[in-house]
């Protein structure tokens, strides 16, 4: 499957539009990570847990919008977009979804 950000890939005319496709995860970070990311906060430099889980969070979502565009039919997803969110009362959650419309390539 193609994916990308582009309205559609060089070479390959779009021969139908199936629709919107989405992919959402919302992951929560425990409260090891959370301590190891405050230690990294305190000393300074780069938190490798929380950019760790935010890499798995985006390749899942991805995978999902695949998934989904897949199960309609279609053989790319054009006009990818990904988004990042923290939710919670206390901000413990990330949530990123991807979205984009699935087509089918010639």
């Amino acid at each position: 499957m193609i994916v990308t950000t582009t309205p559609g890939v060089e070479g390959h005319p779009i021969q139908e539009y199936k629709g919107v496709v989405f992919g959402e995860v919302i992951a929560g970070v425990n409260f090891v990570k959370d301590m190891m990311a405050g230690f990294s906060n305190f000393f300074g430099g780069r938190s490798g847990t929380y950019e760790e889980e935010l890499i798995q969070a985006r390749e899942a979502a991805l995978q999902e919008m695949e998934q989904r565009a897949a199960a309609l039919g279609a053989n790319a997803v054009v006009a990818v977009d990904v988004a990042y969110e923290v939710l919670g009362s206390d901000n413990g959650m990330l949530m990123v979804s991807a979205s984009g419309t699935a087509v089918v390539l010639a």
